[in-house]
């Protein structure tokens, strides 16, 4: 047996080829390791990327459905959004219902002229307190934010650009202009 050991280790020092085997093979474990190390790598990215995109698969459903909700409160405020201004204006509408029953039989035209203004206080404090303002045009200088002339009439009662009637009233709601009044504004002679 020593022999044959001996021969063994001779051949391996003396044949050139065996070291190159050897290292193919340390080559080969070390492409092994890379390729293990690679495998490892593309599994860590595969899962990260499953995590990530299931994360934006749940992100795009709850966007869709806050999308579809908003539409949807849109749609009932459109729809219902004058409900509370309609209710209030309900009591308004039962009381001209009373008093046009209440005139039926009435000859006096004093309690007739009472229910009428008794119902229009009402309708105007009622709109008062949803916000609606009366554009003020007594005395005041022509504003076209406010007022739209649609007369103008020539006085040296007046300064020029004063407004001198109100054809019909103008309403605000806050800042903003629902409708202008219509004035009739001095001008020069």
């Amino acid at each position: 047996m020593s022999k044959k050991k001996n021969k063994d280790e001779l051949q391996e020092t003396s044949n050139p080829f065996n070291n190159d085997m050897k290292l193919d093979s340390a080559d080969e474990k070390a492409e092994t390791d890379v390729q293990n190390e690679e495998t490892v790598q593309s599994d860590e990215f595969k899962e990260k990327y499953e995590q990530l995109n299931n994360q934006y698969i749940r992100l795009a459903a709850d966007f869709d459905n806050y999308r579809k909700r908003q539409a949807q409160e849109r749609e009932n405020l459109l729809k219902y959004g004058a409900e509370e201004t309609l209710k209030k204006l309900i009591e308004v509408l039962d009381n001209f219902d009373r008093a046009q029953k209440a005139i039926e039989n009435i000859e006096d035209c004093k309690q007739v002229k009472d229910s009428f203004n008794l119902v229009c206080n009402q309708m105007k404090d009622t709109l008062t307190k949803l916000g609606l303002e009366t554009i003020e045009t007594d005395g005041q200088e022509f504003n076209p934010n406010f007022h739209e002339a649609v007369m103008q009439t020539p006085t040296s009662e007046y300064e020029e650009g004063t407004i001198i009637a109100e054809l019909q009233k103008g309403y605000k709601i806050g800042d903003k202009v629902l409708r202008a009044s219509l004035v009739n504004v001095a001008a020069a002679e």
